[in-house]
Parts: C-alpha cells; structure tokens; sequence
C-alpha cells in the first residue's frame, strides 16, 4: 500500500526530499491543516467562548484518542501540556523529600537530562543512571523517590520491557515510576491497562502521532501526586469560585494543568486521529509497513562499516534504526546535501521510516548511500 496521498501537502512542498527523520520531525499529514483551520475558526466565531469548546469537547476528544491508543481506563486521567518539561517540574516539585533521589537510564532526552543535571548542581536531586539493563535491579536495590525511564531510547532505539516490574515498585508515598513513550506511543503497540493505577506515562504528537509540536500529554495514576506545587490557575479550571487564597486542584489529571496554552495543537491531533481511523491505519498497521521498510533497507547493507544499536530481532522495534559510526556526522551532513534528511547524535546515525515512505524510496536511500560510500 502507499498513503502518501495522505500527506500530499508536506511531499509537495519539497518533492525532491528524502525525509528519513519520522522520529525527529515527522511530516504533517494534510488533515492537520484541517486542524489547524479549525482551531481558527472557532477562536474567530466564538472568541472569548472558546475556551468553553476547547476544555469541553475538544479536550475530550483527545483524551478519549489517547486512552484508545494506550488501553487506559479512564480518559479523565489525562492531561495535555505544550511540551513533556510542563509536566516534569510540576511532578518533581511534588516530591517532599530533599534532596529528591533519582533512578534514571543513561539514555534520557534532553527535556529530561538538563533539568535534572540544573537541580544535581543546585542540591535540589541525588540522580543515579544507569544502562536500562540495569534500571530494575538497581531499583529494587536502594531507596528512591523518582524512577524515570523511556519506553523506548531515543539515541539507541532500546526498548525497555520491564515496565510491568517497575510498576510493582510504585507507590502513593514514592517511589513514583514515570514511563517516557515518546520514542513508544503510536510507534508500537502500548497496552498500559494493568499499570495504569500505578505509572505515570508522558508523551506527545510531535512524532508518531503527526501532530506537531504543542499537544503533549501526561497519564496520571488516581492517588499519586494529587497537589503539585508548582501549579497554574487551569489546574481548577472548572471551578474559579473558590474562596481567595484556597488553593484547589481537579480531582482528575487536569491537576497538571498549568495556564493559558495555544490550543491548536489539540485540534490537529483529533484531526489526525480521525483520518487514520477512517483510513484503517492503527498503530499495528503502520508498524507492519515500517518493519517491511526497515527490512528491505537492511537487506541491502549500506551502512556495512556501521553497528546496528537496535537489530530487528521479532521483538516490539522503534520505528528508526540507530547506526552507530566514526562517518555518522560526516555522512549526515553528506546525505543533507543531497536533500537527504536523517539526523545525527554524536557518533550514531538514525534513519526513521513513516507512513509516507515507499519501497521506492527506500530504493533512493540505498543508490544515494551506495553513491556516497
């Protein structure tokens, strides 16, 4: 199948592109300027009411969308964010112990990684990092108030399978176990059913959920962190007639909310959402198209003086391959001038698949590596 009828918009404007950076920046399907249109209108029809559509059905829309995706109980646990560090600082600030202790893999992403390092050198957090390999063992070993681990690594495409026994560590009093699904959600299949009373889980739709940037979300367990202290006004949104000074909080995951935020990234991701639900296109579907992709690549061996972080070995895969090099900045910047987009971190080269590629461009990559070797 081909279904770049689908983001005909996003391939026009550059025909010629190669886009192999799905995990990076993935390319906006044409739906989401119907999104995006639509968050217009209704900020120009009903102005300073539109904040009642946006916190009513909008929001609920994409609750529902999300906790269809992850198999979550209840919608209402749900909160969105502009971006994952709007759901950090609020979360941490929550811990009463200090210094806050930390378990963390060695592989986080920068949202994560600077603002822990800030608060090690403020003494605000003890943090402790390790191979993912090891995230259990050492969480079962010592005390900690926080234990946060990607679902999948964005620099290696790891993924981490203990969730399940890391869950079994959570408790209302600590530790907390947040789960990183960026690099997982709608990338493989998540079923978060058995956990959900028990982890927090963040994410957003900047990648594989074709939404762009702005529609971030956290999943927060009933009983966890039901007062973070650093908080915004939209935290009780529904309820602005309380007295002067008594600070209170949705009884559900909108406690995170901070303060006024641009809606439009809600609306293009129920819009996306849709299409791919009126299209057939689930998570396991596209997967099953990445992997054909994936596998046609590597049969090829282009890259034979590179190592391959993450093989495909019929296990849950990222929907990138990550190669690691001594060339992988050089050839980066090699691929860039032939209208080639991949992307680089350090030493490791990552090429993405989407829905939006087809064995012909695969074919592409292969000629254009093979040309450049």
């Amino acid at each position: 199948m081909n279904w770049k009828y689908l983001f005909s918009q996003s391939l026009a404007s550059n025909s010629e592109r190669l886009h192999f950076a799905a995990h990076s920046h993935h390319l906006w399907p044409d739906a989401s300027q119907k999104g995006q249109m639509a968050a217009w209108q209704d900020a120009a029809t009903l102005a300073d009411h539109k904040w009642e559509k946006i916190m009513g059905p909008v929001w609920s829309e994409a609750q529902q969308h999300v906790a269809d995706e992850l198999n979550l109980p209840d919608p209402a646990t749900i909160c969105f964010a502009p971006n994952t560090h709007d759901f950090l600082v609020p979360l941490v600030s929550t811990i009463a112990a200090h210094p806050v202790r930390v378990l963390a893999t060695e592989g986080e992403f920068h949202s994560f990684g600077r603002q822990m390092a800030r608060w090690v050198e403020a003494g605000k957090v003890v943090l402790e990092t390790v191979p993912p390999a090891a995230l259990l063992e050492t969480a079962r070993a010592a005390p900690f108030d926080l234990i946060y681990t990607s679902h999948v690594l964005f620099n290696s495409g790891t993924v981490v399978s203990d969730l399940d026994k890391l869950a079994d560590l959570a408790h209302p009093q600590g530790p907390w176990v947040v789960i990183d699904g960026y690099h997982g959600f709608m990338a493989m299949e998540t079923d978060l059913s058995a956990i959900a009373d028990r982890v927090f889980y963040v994410a957003g739709g900047y990648k594989y959920a074709m939404a762009g940037e702005g529609v971030c979300f956290l999943h927060a367990p009933p009983g966890y962190a039901e007062r973070p202290v650093v908080t915004g006004w939209y935290a009780v949104f529904d309820d602005l007639a309380r007295s002067p000074g008594e600070v209170g909080y949705a009884p559900d995951g909108r406690r995170f909310l901070g303060s006024t935020f641009d809606p439009s990234g809600l609306y293009r991701f129920n819009a996306v959402q849709n299409m791919l639900r009126d299209e057939g296109l689930t998570t396991a579907v596209i997967s099953d198209h990445v992997a054909s992709l994936q596998e046609q690549f590597l049969a090829a061996q282009p890259l034979k003086d590179f190592v391959l972080l993450n093989p495909i070995n019929q296990q849950p895969h990222a929907r990138f391959l990550a190669f690691k090099g001594e060339r992988a900045a050089m050839l980066h910047r090699s691929l860039t001038e032939q209208n080639v987009t991949t992307d680089v971190r350090g030493d490791v080269l990552r090429i993405g698949f989407a829905l939006y590629h087809d064995p012909e461009d695969v074919t592409r990559l292969i000629r254009i590596l093979a040309e450049l070797d």
